[in-house]
């Protein structure tokens, strides 16, 4: 199936676009993947395996962040509509709601000077300092800094590292017996960019805060394999179950189904990006270190994307336009796949 985006994928690889990618395509009880290309191309050239750990970078917040976020709101440890300050007295600004820093609508403004020269406990103290300004509520501005600050959020309910969280609420229950955020050989994984600060990145979180905050961030850190995020995104488009038991309520999937951004130019759900397909949402998010999920919940339907395509050298601007093309050939090709599986001719 999705033999165009199939091609596509050939293509940007042959073309050393992209080192290499690992891919799955769901469709009901269908699953196909496959790998294209190397894992890696300097100092040497290394060969994809089955279990390669890709760094999920923005994908943790979905995978992880915004699915323990879920599980508060289902035991009413939290509201939606309540500010964050409420539960979390060490961030000042007394009017950011949850749904907004879930939203990217808290206005916000993330930036922080000499944000890579500070320590950790400064880092986090900077961040706790930010505050809203007038566009809190009407501009969605994807930052970050509201799943750092939901990450915090999480330790103060749970007491512990939000790593350590994510394991225990997310990882281990799905049994994403593969995935890591430490402690595993770094030549499992994928390698990122080769800075001058850090050389070739192998092992270690990409993004910089993430690098900083280490086991107490929730906006990026997941080490994850294809298998895993497969397991992740059965549970989702499965309304909730795994292994046919209740992970979360399928009222929580309903709820992603919505746009809670309907006055501002783009839709986008708790936590999760919204791609308006065929009179309803499909669920979509990347990451900046070259990965993606596309989740259909009516249809059980999913595009799982996990590349290294700021390996050796992140060229931003130029994945942007394939990345946005791939999408969109496998939106336009999904429609001829949808009808195929409801045909009874």
């Amino acid at each position: 199936m999705y033999q165009q985006t199939k091609a596509f994928m050939q293509k940007i690889v042959n073309e050393e676009q992209i080192p290499g990618i690992t891919f799955a395509f769901i469709e009901g009880d269908s699953l196909e993947k496959n790998q294209i290309g190397v894992k890696q191309t300097y100092p040497n050239i290394e060969p994809l395996e089955k279990e390669t750990l890709y760094d999920m970078a923005s994908l943790t917040k979905m995978i992880c962040t915004n699915t323990v976020i879920l599980k508060l709101l289902e035991t009413k440890t939290i509201e939606i509509e309540q500010p964050l300050n409420v539960y979390l007295p060490d961030f000042l600004d007394e009017k950011v709601t949850i749904k907004e820093l879930l939203t990217h609508t808290s206005g916000i403004n993330p930036f922080i000077p000499n944000r890579n020269e500070l320590e950790k406990e400064e880092l986090r103290a900077a961040i706790l300092r930010l505050t809203s300004d007038e566009s809190r509520g009407k501009v969605v501005k994807y930052t970050d800094t509201g799943t750092i600050l939901l990450g915090f959020l999480i330790e103060k309910v749970y007491g512990k590292s939000v790593q350590e969280v994510f394991m225990e609420e997310v990882l281990i229950p799905l049994d994403m017996t593969q995935s890591r955020f430490k402690n595993f050989p770094k030549e499992k994984a994928a390698p990122t960019e080769k800075r001058s600060d850090r050389g070739l990145v192998q092992g270690d979180v990409h993004d910089p805060k993430a690098f900083v905050l280490g086991e107490n961030c929730g906006s990026a850190g997941l080490f994850s394999t294809l298998d895993d995020t497969i397991a992740f995104s059965k549970m989702m488009l499965s309304r909730g179950k795994h292994n046919q038991k209740t992970f979360l309520k399928s009222e929580s999937i309903d709820l992603l189904l919505n746009n809670y951004t309907e006055n501002c130019e783009r839709p986008r759900s708790l936590g999760w990006d919204l791609i308006p397909y065929e009179e309803r949402f499909l669920l979509y998010h990347t990451g900046y270190t070259g990965t993606f999920i596309i989740l259909d919940i009516q249809t059980q339907g999913a595009f799982i994307f996990l590349s290294n395509r700021v390996h050796p050298i992140d060229k931003r601007e130029e994945y942007l336009a394939i990345r946005d093309e791939l999408v969109a050939i496998y939106l336009a090709e999904k429609i001829n796949v949808n009808l195929g599986r409801d045909c009874t001719c």
